[in-house]
């Protein structure tokens, strides 16, 4: 077993995440998501979609890009 390293749960079906050469070990897709994924630069959501990028930000939606002064970016969905 192996413990989650966002709730601390020992938990026999942990898994691993490999990326930019670290190891992340999680029990749920909920831990990995909360500590793996990127937040929304506007409303702070997690972005576990496509999201959009620009200027190295983060957004959830063109909405949320274009409240940030983003207007050229556009939703793609």
């Amino acid at each position: 077993m192996a413990v989650c390293e966002v709730c601390g749960n020992d938990y026999e079906m942990s898994f691993e995440v490999h990326a930019k050469g670290a190891v992340h070990t999680f029990d749920s897709l909920e831990c990995a998501a909360q500590r793996m994924a990127p937040v929304c630069n506007n409303c702070q959501c997690r972005i576990l979609g496509h999201g959009l990028q620009a200027d190295g930000q983060f957004f959830c939606c063109a909405h949320c890009a274009r409240q940030r002064g983003k207007a050229e970016l556009v939703d793609h969905a």
